[in-house]
């Protein structure tokens, strides 16, 4: 196990782990990894834990991935979980008696899909640096640009992009990362052929045309086969060059894309305005490919279309620079009415199409404005009066889990995938974007069987452990989306979230929500309210601070224009 394991072990910070380390001569010795991630025995960490008086619990999934880690090298570690998913599907794995006991238990304790969720997240977090997995929210927002139908992932990793998709087809170097996405897929029903190797070099589906194609690849690759492919018929914009693999990438992806299908590709932002791409570029927009090109700090997303033969050019691009749940709604707009910028003014020497070069400036007034809402936003930001006591209190604590068992909860997980989300529809659906913001749901879908309908009171929270208490009624749970309906009559819903969100739930070193393991004291409901009260001031504190830090931003952003262009003294 490593530091973070061990962390969660302890529940504590890493950086506890560490001091630790330093300052106990005691602590058992790295039995593996390297200097910079070392490895360590799990029974020798429960022994020192037990000899120093440190409290620990090892959950049954945990025990199962320790047991499964060791069960190898660590550079096999793909290997054993993707033999993990055999033996949860019922498959010979090769996995020792051991192991596939406590598998056995895990499944039984969290079902087989989300016990082989729980190893992936474990591998992800192993190999942090190797594995680049896209987070959930981009995810799911890739998927909508997409447009749904038959997907196609030609980097898929372990298939995190493809998990929304009703029928998938997806490519990957690593043979024991196509396992697992291949394993992934097929556990949630999904329509799903994952293949093993090099997209550019040797295509996995050459021929087939797919309804859109979603892909995150990797980037700054030199080594892509820019020699060995200089005559290949995907590059209809122009050969990539040779430090541009990226533009690769999209073309690939464009030439598996049926006549009006999409293409939506994370880039790295340098792909917008690097020199030698600028002729690919241009034959892009001029061709009617790329439709829209969206800023997100450390990557850009670009959405392209393969054009259907015969049709005219459009004549405008989307150019967006903002928030990630503001990217929807500008899509939405731009689709109804085409106002970006005009691609014959993108058609210069540079040909650079990076968003912030057509941030709009604001005018003098509109900085007046900001700032007077600033200033007002800021002065009332305010929390509860809590008081500090000389020694913490000592409550009776019990588990989600337990309440659940006790029957004063129940769990409902949303089946909902990303797709089936669109802005039509008679059913509102609740977005993980809009309990993010606490907006009202955003989605529309039709109606279906297996649809969870939200209550009033109903606590929700999203993969990455955001809560909220929903105030109304009558939309369903959307994608990727947890919801915990309460006893009113034994539970407070403020007083649940705010334990949640206090983040006894979190997993050590992942940024996923676990909350069977989240404690919360056993008060009865009077004493519960005023706590609820308190964490309820606390959430309203925090989503205050949000708008009035978006609100600062934008202060910034509008004085720095006004100095600059010398609008303002």
């Amino acid at each position: 196990m490593n530091a973070g394991d061990i962390a969660r072990l302890a529940d504590v910070g890493r950086a506890a782990v560490s001091n630790w380390r330093r300052r106990h001569e005691d602590f058992p010795q790295p039995i593996g990894g390297t200097t910079a991630s070392p490895l360590f025995s799990l029974a020798e960490v429960e022994e020192w834990l037990r000899r120093n008086g440190k409290p620990y619990e090892v959950s049954p999934g945990d025990l199962a991935w320790q047991r499964l880690r060791a069960s190898g090298d660590d550079l096999r570690l793909g290997e054993l979980v993707a033999a993990a998913g055999d033996f949860l599907e019922g498959r010979p794995s090769g996995l020792r008696p051991g192991v596939t006991e406590l598998l056995a238990e895990l499944a039984d304790e969290r079902g087989t899909r989300d016990a082989f969720e729980f190893l992936c997240e474990r591998y992800v977090e192993a190999h942090s640096r190797q594995l680049a997995v896209t987070p959930a929210e981009l995810a799911e927002l890739m998927i909508r640009l997409s447009g749904g139908g038959t997907l196609l992932d030609p980097a898929c990793g372990i298939g995190t992009l493809l998990l929304g998709a009703k029928a998938a087809r997806g490519q990957e170097l690593s043979g024991s990362s196509a396992r697992i996405a291949q394993i992934r897929l097929r556990m949630r029903g999904v329509d799903g052929r994952v293949v093993a190797g090099d997209s550019l070099r040797q295509d996995g589906f050459p021929g087939e045309r797919v309804d859109a194609v979603v892909c995150d690849p990797p980037f700054n690759e030199r080594a892509w086969g820019h020699d060995e492919l200089a005559g290949d018929p995907r590059w209809e914009y122009g050969l990539p060059p040779r430090g541009e693999p990226e533009l690769a990438w999209v073309q690939h992806c464009l030439a598996r894309a049926r006549p009006g299908g999409t293409v939506v590709i994370l880039m790295p932002p340098a792909a917008a305005s690097r020199r030698p791409g600028r002729r690919i570029r241009a034959n892009l927009l001029r061709g009617g490919a790329l439709r829209a090109v969206i800023a997100l700090g450390a990557a850009d997303l670009w959405v392209l279309r393969r054009p259907e033969s015969g049709e005219r050019p459009p004549a405008q691009v989307l150019m967006f620079n903002g928030e990630l749940s503001g990217v929807w709604p500008a899509w939405l707009e731009f689709q109804r009415d085409p106002q970006g910028v005009r691609i014959i003014d993108l058609l210069d020497d540079e040909v650079d199409v990076s968003p912030l070069r057509f941030d709009r400036r604001g005018t003098p007034a509109e900085f007046l404005a900001e700032q007077e809402g600033f200033r007002a936003a800021a002065s009332s930001l305010t929390g509860p009066e809590l008081a500090v006591l000389d020694e913490p209190r000592d409550l009776n604590m019990t588990t989600v889990g337990e309440l659940a068992k006790a029957g004063l909860l129940a769990v409902h997980h949303s089946a909902m995938k990303p797709g089936e989300v669109a802005d039509q529809g008679e059913v509102p659906v609740l977005s993980g974007d809009d309990v993010l913001l606490g907006g009202v749901p955003s989605g529309r879908t039709g109606s279906a069987a297996g649809q969870i309908v939200i209550e009033a009171g109903d606590v929700v929270t999203t993969p990455t452990g955001t809560v909220r208490v929903i105030a109304e009624s009558g939309a369903v749970l959307g994608p990727q989306l947890t919801l915990y309906r309460l006893d009113p009559a034994r539970l407070d819903s403020d007083f649940l979230a705010g334990f949640l969100r206090a983040g006894g739930g979190h997993s050590r070193g992942t940024s996923r929500l676990d909350a069977r393991r989240t404690r919360v004291p056993r008060l009865s409901l009077p004493e519960q309210r005023p706590y609820g009260a308190a964490f309820r001031r606390l959430a309203e504190l925090d989503d205050a601070l949000r708008a009035t830090t978006r609100r600062g931003e934008r202060l910034i952003r509008l004085g720095l224009d006004g100095l600059a262009s010398g609008q303002l003294l």
